[in-house]
């Protein structure tokens, strides 16, 4: 979220820029507050994953050091670089420094933002396709690094993982615009914001449905019984039908689904050489969870056809109806309000997806959990679990209400330090 905010920001400052008596300023001092707690939101949360990771996990950066170690100092370095150097001058430096000075510090933020995930998701997509190095004597070495950041699954995690922080953010315009629609004449700025997030909704959603055929076509390639679970089908057969409503096909059962198409499952599956299309049935030793496969890229793909075709409606609106929200059916704004939560359970569902095919292995097909797990007494395990739920719960809290304020009283104009009104 932090990312495709510090892009929509720095989209705004340059357009404020070129463009000076435009809506984009107000724009820009709107959503630059949101970035600014979202930002550090994000930063705080890095800390205890590195500390579970290091309570839980901690033969496995013993082993993943050689690949882990490297790729998480780019990361936080970039993070740090981008902090120290450009951070401040974006929050605090518009009026010390040259407009051009301040458009590229908002800049900079946003690439430095940019490359920090781009290094998670290296060390992410790796343990899904671990390419460029191997196993010796229970720990990675390094073999080809360039095989190893270009892994075979970077691709589509980079795709489905912008176009799922754009949706998050595109749904929060709408959310933020559709809300205050209803209490108040939208301004000048406000009424950009919300053209602005009826497109880039529609786009992102879009692009996330591309992402995920993408990403379920090289799971079939890659992880055939994987994909046969997302799938629901069990059987090695001729005919994998694709449930689109029902329940996923268990052992001995073809056919579950309330709603079926016949042999529509082929484009997400794997064949064997004698034409046979495999099914959970070819399972070795390790059923993945079908389940839960199942319904989390189900349910993630409705809610996008949903937004994607509210998008449409919106638009479909705007050109009947003009700019102005406040003339808009009362239904499409109560509807938009609720997207910033939906885009948030879709983006809940496919990260949840891509981390529930590896299992049981933490890299795949090399390094199971139960080679790595530790013990731990419980009383610890559940005084941490509680202790996270409070601070980040309270964080939350607090972000929704700070988003509620500004969306409520909009850009306030505040007074220079040492001069009178």
């Amino acid at each position: 979220m932090a990312m495709a905010l510090g892009w929509l920001v720095c989209v705004f400052r340059y357009m404020s820029w070129r463009n000076p008596t435009g809506v984009w300023m107000d724009a820009y001092r709107f959503w630059v507050r949101i970035f600014a707690l979202t930002f550090f939101m994000a930063l705080a949360s890095v800390i205890p994953l590195l500390l579970e990771v290091g309570v839980l996990w901690p033969s496995l950066l013993e082993r993943m050091g050689n690949v882990a170690g490297p790729l998480i100092a780019f990361g936080i370095t970039t993070l740090f670089v981008t902090k120290s150097v450009f951070l401040g001058v974006m929050f605090f430096g518009q009026r010390r420094v040259s407009i051009k000075a301040h458009v590229f510090s908002v800049a900079m933020v946003a690439i430095g933002l940019t490359a920090t995930v781009f290094w998670g998701l290296v060390l992410i997509s790796w343990t899904h396709s671990p390419d460029g190095a191997t196993l010796i004597d229970g720990r990675y070495l390094v073999t080809d690094w360039k095989d190893l950041i270009l892994n075979a699954s970077l691709f589509w995690l980079i795709i489905q993982f912008v176009a799922g922080s754009f949706l998050i953010v595109g749904c929060l315009l709408l959310c933020v615009t559709a809300w205050q629609s209803g209490r108040r004449p939208l301004e000048g700025y406000e009424r950009a914001m919300y053209r602005l997030a009826v497109v880039l909704s529609l786009f992102a959603a879009v692009l996330e449905l591309f992402a995920l055929d993408g990403h379920l076509r090289a799971l079939a390639r890659t992880q055939p019984v994987t994909a046969a679970a997302v799938m629901g089908f069990w059987e090695t057969g001729s005919q994998p039908d694709f449930i689109w409503l029902g329940l996923p096909a268990v052992e001995g059962s073809q056919d579950a689904g309330l709603i079926v198409s016949d042999s529509g499952a082929k484009r997400w599956l794997a064949q064997q050489p004698d034409g046979q299309w495999i099914g959970l049935d070819q399972a070795e030793k390790d059923v993945p969870s079908a389940k839960t496969l199942f319904w989390l890229a189900r349910l993630a793909a409705y809610i996008l056809v949903w937004i994607a075709g509210l998008s449409v409606v919106a638009g479909w609106v705007i050109a009947r109806r003009g700019d102005d929200p406040g003339k808009y059916p009362g239904w499409l704004l109560h509807a938009q309000v609720w997207l910033g939560g939906l885009a948030v359970v879709v983006w809940l569902c496919l990260w949840n997806l891509n981390e529930l095919e590896r299992m049981p292995f933490m890299v795949w097909n090399t390094l199971r959990q139960e080679d790595v797990l530790t013990s731990a007494p419980a009383s610890l395990l559940l005084a941490g679990l509680v202790a996270s739920l409070v601070i980040y719960g309270g964080l939350l809290i607090g972000w929704i209400r700070m988003l509620v304020h500004a969306a409520r009283y909009g850009v306030v104009p505040v007074r220079k330090p040492g001069v009178r009104p």
